[in-house]
């Protein structure tokens, strides 16, 4: 048997138009992010009737509002009238109703049209009285789960159990699982917000595999030895990546951190696991607290990332220091995304034309490949991998 009859241990990767074009990214805005379940707002956040909170999802602006009746509503964020923005902050809180700043077109917190000027002499092209829902705000979905507000811009939302609950439930390999950390529970003891110049993609395709941590994590390999061997971070169904034998938690130097999160088993404990949720959500489950990354894709070469670290209400409330916890994943964020802005000039290269090649500890990434092209349809299919 000759070299060329041995089956190849590299897979290519997608051409470097996929990161860099804007075509590509429009079809991404339109195809996945506004077609699926996109992570929002840390429901806490908005605790009180009038605190809302603007994002973006896709080439939509969103507003996600607490209302009166305390349920949480997503509209977009434009006025019915003549189109203007409503809300230009990223967030904030209103007394009473929403206003818009143009022609004072106002909107009751569940959307509905409750004031214009003139309004009572207006009719519709029918020349019937003015349905005051009908004109109201657009409604998006939204769901809560985890404790954060999930929306999804699409006409008819996909399965959220078998997309966004599949997704973890493939990885961790029981329904169940992921219940135990009781994460709506939790608190926000730490938040960082990385404005990251590189595409969203190469964010998740680094997340997803650990060929690189030897390399650029000394700290985490510290923590996780197993991680220095190049192992994928999520290899295998269920696996979780154990604690080295010496390291009394997951914090920067691997001291002790607090006590477990009350409801996991001894399995889960002294035991880190890594989730991706497509299309922009990581959840990394340590025993004692939970890292929870949110993306927000902004354009093709520029990604905000949210990352919460999730405690106990007892270890926030009473102000227990949390600094070693967080600046363990801080340095491996801050790593990952330094790699990934690297990355990303190569990306319009003559060199990564036609891509590059995945090993096989990176071989698991060819599926979100093949995923993203699939959802792209034919704007994907017009692009070399």
């Amino acid at each position: 048997m000759t070299a060329t009859d041995q089956p190849s241990t590299l897979l290519a990767t997608l051409g470097g138009a996929y990161y860099t074009r804007e075509s590509i990214f429009a079809a991404e805005q339109s195809q996945i992010l506004e077609s699926m379940w996109f992570c929002a707002v840390r429901c806490a956040d908005l605790a009180n009737p009038g605190q809302f909170r603007k994002i973006e999802v896709g080439s939509e602006s969103v507003l996600v509002v607490r209302g009166r009746d305390g349920m949480l509503r997503a509209f977009l964020n434009v006025c019915r009238h003549r189109g203007a923005q409503l809300c230009t902050v990223s967030e904030g809180e209103v007394r009473r109703n929403i206003r818009c700043p143009y022609h004072a077109w106002t909107y009751a917190l569940d959307g509905k049209l409750v004031a214009a000027p003139n309004i009572a002499g207006l009719t519709d092209e029918n020349g019937a009285g003015i349905d005051r829902y009908r004109y109201g705000l657009v409604p998006v979905a939204l769901t809560e789960w985890l404790g954060y507000a999930w929306v999804c811009l699409a006409d008819k939302p996909p399965s959220f159990a078998d997309t966004v609950i599949g997704d973890v439930t493939n990885r961790l390999g029981d329904p169940t699982a992921i219940d135990r950390y009781g994460i709506e529970d939790l608190q926000v003891g730490h938040r960082e917000v990385y404005d990251v110049a590189a595409n969203w993609k190469l964010i998740v395709e680094n997340f997803m595999e650990c060929y690189h941590c030897a390399s650029i994590h000394p700290e985490l390999v510290e923590v996780l030895p197993e991680f220095s061997k190049g192992l994928a971070a999520q290899y295998y169904v269920g696996h979780g990546a154990e604690f080295g034998s010496d390291v009394a938690g997951f914090t920067v130097d691997g001291s002790a951190g607090f006590g477990a999160l009350p409801g996991i088993t001894a399995e889960q404990d002294r035991r880190y696991y890594a989730i991706t949720v497509k299309p922009t959500v990581f959840i990394n489950l340590v025993p004692d607290h939970i890292i929870f990354h949110r993306m927000y894709p902004m354009s093709a070469d520029r990604t905000v990332v949210e990352c919460d670290w999730l405690y106990t209400p007892d270890v926030v409330s009473t102000g227990r220091d949390v600094s070693r916890s967080v600046e363990l994943f801080h340095r491996v964020n801050q790593q990952d995304f330094d790699a990934c802005e690297r990355t990303q000039p190569a990306m319009s290269s003559r060199a990564y034309r036609h891509g590059g090649v995945l090993v096989p500890a990176e071989h698991h990434i060819a599926e979100f490949h093949q995923w993203v092209v699939s959802r792209l349809g034919a704007e994907g299919m017009n692009h070399e991998r």
